[in-house]
């Protein structure tokens, strides 16, 4: 007898896999309804009370005056200045810096694995461990970056007590613990190009930085812009490096959005100007955003004309 086996699946099993999309993204959204979405819109209904810390509940509507109190302070000013600068400083110090590796661990060829597991040592750090050796490093009286700018004739420099220097204590510490990130991202890219491009370019008698502007940048070019939106949208909102180092100062040199939030909401016990300040950091986020894929939309329309 021979037995006839069923050319479909019951009628429940296909339901189940139509179904299966649905729900994995239905879970997917209610995630990021009750952990996004809710925080923010209740953060933007804060932002328009004068609501306080120790009573969140008793405050009452305000309009918009927390963010006309923001934008005529001096203060919240400043510390958007700086939250720019800081910003500019880290995304091009860790694109730089990151490209540099990735570029040198791409061409050497003897211990690559071993030289790749090295330079990423940094970005594994913890965060509050990377402050205290900087601290230690940035320290008055007996710290190493103190000990270098003396052998260089520079004298002693006060890192995390003079106006002038924050902001670089700052940087140097942050583009050294994430441009390691940024070197794995690109190295990979630099190993998706095509070797038949570099033999062209041998066979040419091309040199290396020819090669780079020629062949290779244009190639990981795509990969380092949203490197760079990633790195910008996380600058604007780093927090625990900046507090741990210098607490916003000295003199509020380093006071970027958040740490205002947090002097806002903490110090003073103001919840609602505290949101204010929130919801305009993400605007300016999401300027910066849309102003990336503006030119990332020119760049594949340029692309694509050349071809």
């Amino acid at each position: 007898m021979v037995s006839v086996i069923p050319q479909t699946r019951p009628a429940r099993v296909k339901k189940r896999a139509r179904l299966a999309p649905y729900i994995f993204i239905g879970l997917a959204v209610l995630y990021l309804l009750f952990f996004t979405a809710y925080p923010l819109l209740t953060g933007v209904n804060l932002s328009f009370t004068n609501s306080k810390l120790l009573n969140p509940s008793a405050g009452t509507y305000v309009g918009f005056d927390n963010y006309t109190s923001l934008i005529a302070s001096g203060a919240f000013m400043k510390s958007v200045y700086t939250t720019l600068v800081y910003t500019a400083a880290t995304v091009v110090g860790c694109l730089v810096l990151g490209t540099a590796s990735a570029l040198v661990i791409n061409g050497f060829l003897p211990g690559r694995a071993i030289a790749r597991t090295i330079m990423v040592l940094p970005w594994a750090v913890p965060t509050v461990a990377l402050a205290l050796v900087f601290r230690w490093i940035y320290n008055d009286t007996n710290g190493i970056a103190g000990d270098a700018t003396q052998a260089l004739g520079l004298g002693q420099i006060g890192w995390l007590i003079d106006p002038n220097y924050g902001m670089l204590a700052v940087v140097i510490a942050t583009v050294w613990k994430l441009a390691p990130f940024v070197m794995l991202i690109v190295l990979a890219a630099l190993q998706s190009v095509p070797e038949e491009l570099y033999e062209a370019t041998r066979v040419d008698g091309a040199d290396a930085f020819t090669t780079f502007k020629q062949i290779v940048l244009p190639q990981i070019a795509p990969t380092m812009r949203v490197v760079a939106l990633l790195m910008t949208i996380w600058s604007f909102r780093r927090f625990e490096i900046i507090w741990l180092l210098t607490g916003g100062g000295p003199v509020d040199a380093t006071t970027t959005i958040v740490i205002n939030v947090y002097r806002q909401a903490f110090n003073n016990g103001n919840l609602g100007l505290a949101a204010a300040a929130g919801v305009l950091g993400l605007l300016l986020s999401f300027i910066v955003t849309v102003v990336y894929f503006f030119v990332e939309q020119r760049a594949i329309k340029a692309n694509g004309a050349e071809s």
